[in-house]
């Protein structure tokens, strides 16, 4: 189990490595700081299309590890959004517990059957994220968040192949809404929440999400010491707890709770179409934002706690630098 620790979100060259580590290296004479400075030395001369990983865009592996993203995506949201609307009918006095509860279960279940094919992200954020702090590469990330996006369209596709026209005009396949027109004594009334409120919600949330539990994946040394089953089991019950947390402050009718998922909500939002749309930009912007603030708190901190002296070859401010020198 502790071999397999080092594929949590990374890439290929993190699998191979991660092979090796039980290998007898022979002696050496030369000292460890000389190997340390030749390898800094070798980032530091990276081209920019080696650091936005372009030859992924041409890589069978990546293409092929990319369907794993896909299909986890469908399931995921087929999964999920059946959940939301079946506690949603139930008689149960906190429906929110119990949907969160079961979505963290789910969640857990699928981060353990796609790790192995690609790094097990199933959501834009986390690759969006693992790109900026350099675990995997930029042109990698696009080529999984396509393939999560077109998952989540699948996903949705298939559940309103199984639900009827009535629960699905009720629950709206189980999307993410932050408002909806309900009928009041005057009329059509608008109940949710502000777009304020839903913006911060979904920053708060998805930065902790980040730093309380996809963080211990990012540690290479955290995921090793607590396995990956305990580190996939926490990245699940944060965010479930997340939705619970979400749900239950809000009380507000017509708010869907946070998404910490874009391509969850694209997903039935593409199917479903109508109020969904509106809104739909703060499940994309307030992620991108918590993505942005994570990556800034990993410069911050002190870089042997992160991962190593000269960090990640796709590292974000890397690509900066190699852009910048390429237009010298």
């Amino acid at each position: 189990m502790g071999s397999n620790n080092n594929i949590f979100l990374g890439d290929e060259e993190s699998q191979l490595s991660a092979g090796n580590t039980n290998r007898v290296q022979p002696y050496s004479s030369t000292p460890k700081k000389n190997t340390i400075d030749d390898e800094g030395k070798k980032q530091n001369f990276l081209s920019l299309s080696q650091r936005l990983g372009v030859p992924d865009f041409f890589s069978l592996n990546v293409w092929r590890a990319s369907m794993g993203e896909l299909l986890g995506s469908a399931v995921l949201v087929f999964m999920v959004d059946t959940i939301v609307i079946s506690t949603s009918e139930s008689d149960t006095e906190m429906p929110n517990l119990i949907m969160s509860i079961l979505i963290a279960i789910v969640l857990i279940i699928l981060l353990l059957a796609v790790v192995p094919v690609s790094g097990g992200h199933l959501n834009p954020v986390i690759s969006f994220s693992a790109a900026l702090v350099g675990i995997i590469s930029m042109s990698r990330a696009i080529i999984y968040i396509m393939a999560q996006c077109l998952g989540a369209v699948l996903g949705a596709l298939a559940l309103k192949a199984v639900v009827s026209p009535t629960i699905e005009d009720t629950f709206s396949l189980g999307g993410c809404t932050i408002t909806i027109i309900a009928p009041g004594p005057n009329g059509p009334v608008t109940l949710g929440l502000e777009t304020a409120q839903a913006l911060w919600l979904e920053i708060f949330c998805t930065f902790v999400l980040l730093f309380a539990s996809i963080w211990m994946a990012y540690d290479h040394r955290q995921a090793k010491a607590l396995g990956l089953v305990t580190v996939l089991t926490i990245v699940g019950l944060v965010l479930g707890l997340l939705v619970f947390i979400s749900t239950t402050v809000t009380t507000k009718r017509g708010y869907a709770g946070v998404g910490m998922n874009p391509a969850r909500c694209l997903g039935p939002a593409i199917v479903r179409g109508g109020h969904l749309w509106d809104g739909h930009w703060i499940f994309w912007i307030g992620p991108t934002i918590s993505c942005l603030a994570f990556y800034v708190y990993t410069k911050i901190i002190p870089p042997k706690h992160f991962h190593a002296e000269y960090g990640y070859k796709h590292d974000f401010v890397g690509v900066v630098k190699a852009l910048f020198e390429s237009n010298v």
